[in-house]
């Protein structure tokens, strides 16, 4: 089948070299960086009827050497966007906002999608670059909570991270947010017993202490203000992370078994997306069930079948209409109802 590597690749990378331009000069650089983000994108989502080819068998070596393209993009964004919105590149303030914006959604949605890809590949450099990328928006114990809780527990009442029928974003942010710390340092507590290493190498450690380095070198960038806009990247970051774990798997449920037990992950588990652009630009996350059958699976390889529940927009469009927990209920809960329906 075609290889769609290199679609992949245009897709990711030109996200952060135009916001990187905008970033030193601002101007139409900076404009041009915020629509690829989200006007361009919406708009060939739209035009674009097919959806991107799956490549044969669970190996893709490739797809590797992508993801350590994208967290190097990522750190080098993080800088040039830190002095520029320190005024160490003399932007004017609606340039800063848009850079702003832009450098959010990017990291939000493209380096959140390839940290998430980067700690599921084997080989402990890989995974830690992964960690790196979410400690750099001060979210470092997503690492711990998404692979050893919402992995695990993914559409029960033990995953903070499964947004129940009804529920809104807002309300969901504040508890999955607080229960993903909590129930990922309980997990982590517990394997870390059983290993008997040193206290320093505990995760969270890593993931405070990272997240402290990380506002030092803001400050050392940027002073105060460096701080202020690594906090206020992080957290914009943060919430989009979040919108992506509501929106794909608001309201999905596994059955609970006879034994006490919980069904096996399904195709049923999860919402996806067929849309090209918004698929390439976030390494196919909209394909989510698959990925959730096969959390080992490269991006390039993640498959969709009608089997799957589907939203009625792209991913992106959905988050948005989920900021108006109305719209969001009266688009989403019936399709809910139907797939918990054919369930039973």
């Amino acid at each position: 089948m075609r290889n769609p590597l290199p679609i992949f690749t245009t897709v990711t990378l030109m996200a952060p070299l135009l916001i990187g331009a905008g970033a030193l000069w601002g101007g139409y650089w900076a404009l041009a960086g915020l629509a690829w983000m989200t006007a361009l994108t919406a708009s060939i989502d739209e035009l674009v009827t097919a959806t991107l080819p799956s490549v044969e068998g669970d190996e893709f070596p490739a797809a590797n050497g992508l993801s350590v393209a994208i967290a190097i993009a990522h750190f080098t964004l993080w800088f040039a966007v830190i002095a520029a919105l320190s005024d160490q590149t003399g932007l004017a303030t609606w340039e800063k906002l848009v850079v702003f914006a832009a450098a959010g959604l990017f990291m939000g949605q493209v380096s959140n999608s390839n940290a998430h890809e980067l700690i599921h590949r084997p080989g402990r450099w890989l995974r830690s670059l992964g960690r790196w990328v979410y400690i750099s928006v001060l979210f470092g114990h997503h690492l711990s909570a998404h692979t050893l809780i919402h992995h695990v527990h993914i559409g029960t009442p033990n995953d903070p991270s499964t947004a129940r029928r009804g529920e809104n974003f807002y309300r969901f942010f504040l508890r999955a947010w607080a229960g993903g710390f909590v129930e990922g340092l309980r997990v982590e507590n517990q394997r870390f017993e059983r290993l008997n290493r040193p206290k320093w190498r505990h995760p969270y450690v890593a993931y405070i202490v990272g997240a402290a380095a990380v506002l030092i070198l803001a400050g050392i960038i940027g002073g105060a203000i460096g701080v202020l806009a690594a906090v206020c990247l992080a957290a914009f970051a943060q919430l989009q992370l979040m919108m992506s774990d509501y929106v794909q798997h608001y309201g999905l449920w596994r059955r609970k078994l006879d034994n006490g037990k919980y069904e096996p992950v399904g195709s049923r588990h999860s919402w996806n997306a067929p849309h090209a652009m918004s698929s390439a630009l976030m390494l196919n996350a909209p394909r989510h069930s698959d990925h959730h059958a096969h959390p080992a699976r490269p991006f390039p390889a993640l498959r969709l079948d009608h089997e799957m529940p589907m939203l009625p927009l792209s991913l992106p469009a959905m988050a948005c209409v989920a900021l108006y927990p109305r719209l969001w209920r009266r688009m989403m809960d019936p399709r809910v109802a139907d797939w918990q329906d054919a369930a039973e």
